[in-house]
């Protein structure tokens, strides 16, 4: 009896041992770092691309890179970022040569839009949205854009201030989160005539399925439409002040989502953060502006496509 006691302690010792020892790899590793692969293509600019980047990067990139204190793309830090994932900064990603992204090349900008690894290897959390299923044309454009002269995007020597991520954030960068693979064919723009598919286009480009389904923990950046509670509902955000402010279900069902929301209800809540005369969005959730009525009604013919899921999420809920 006393060798199986001797035995099971030394097993568990063991066992305290090296978790203790994964905790200490992993803690002073940080976020794990990749071989980058050359992406050799130079975006050829035009009026056309830099205003639809403008309008793309406004929507996906502004939020938490705009800086309050310089006017600029200059980063800053995420208030409303997950406290369990440590202090995030966003980083400067104007035109300077020392601290933005001067000195980057095109091919180096798409693969860390495309892949959430920058080019010295180090990967972005999944905090940063990646553009996985973006369309060419609108991933060279946004990268027009931050090549423009547009005042937002010039260069800024604001140093970067590094995150200080979390070990949870380490650890789940080291077994769950990894990068996306690059494209290995082209992808096309959706076909603006078919109002579903161009919906579905900005739906998920626009990165609103991992906020409007159930949790991040469980969104699919790859095959969107296996998330769970896809537009259900029911996730967790943060607003400026710390506060907990739960996604709302945008499914068809008639109870619980937007089943009997009229389009031009839809329309007006999305572009302009008013529905029947009454405030529609709370921060996180911004007015989309720059979407057209044609696009804003295309997301609307879109999600009354997908299945209804029956989540009841009362409005402006905030976790005490």
């Amino acid at each position: 009896m006393k060798k199986l006691l001797k035995i099971v302690g030394i097993t568990l010792l063991c066992i305290v041992l090296i978790l203790f020892a994964i905790f200490l790899i992993i803690n002073f590793r940080g976020i794990p770092v990749y071989e980058t692969q050359a992406v050799n293509h130079t975006v050829i600019s035009t009026p056309k691309s830099v205003q639809r980047g403008k309008k793309l990067a406004t929507m996906l990139c502004a939020g938490c890179h705009m800086s309050s204190e310089t006017g600029k793309l200059t980063g800053k830090l995420m208030l409303d970022g997950p406290p369990e994932f440590g202090e995030i900064y966003s980083l400067n990603i104007t035109q300077d040569k020392t601290y933005g992204i001067g000195n980057w090349t095109d091919g180096e900008l798409i693969y860390l839009l495309r892949t959430g690894i920058r080019k010295n290897g180090a990967y972005a959390p999944p905090y940063m949205a990646k553009l996985p299923n973006m369309a060419d044309e609108d991933v060279d454009a946004i990268v027009s854009f931050l090549r423009s002269d547009d005042p937002i995007v010039s260069a800024d020597p604001t140093p970067d201030q590094e995150s200080k991520p979390s070990f949870l954030t380490k650890f789940l960068c080291t077994v769950a989160f990894k990068p996306f693979p690059m494209p290995d064919q082209v992808i096309a723009m959706p076909d603006t005539t078919n109002k579903v598919e161009l919906g579905k286009y900005l739906a998920l480009n626009l990165d609103c399925f991992s906020c409007h389904s159930a949790d991040f923990k469980t969104v699919d950046y790859l095959m969107p439409e296996n998330s769970k509670g896809y537009f259900g509902g029911g996730n967790k955000l943060l607003n400026m002040e710390g506060d907990v402010m739960i996604t709302p279900n945008l499914t068809p069902d008639n109870e619980t989502g937007i089943g009997a929301w009229t389009e031009g209800q839809f329309v007006k809540a999305v572009r302009f953060g008013i529905v029947d005369g009454q405030e529609a969005l709370r921060y996180p959730m911004m007015p989309y502006t720059q979407l057209t009525q044609k696009e804003a009604a295309a997301i609307f013919t879109y999600l009354q496509s997908i299945p209804p899921i029956s989540n009841k999420v009362e409005r402006s809920i905030i976790e005490q």
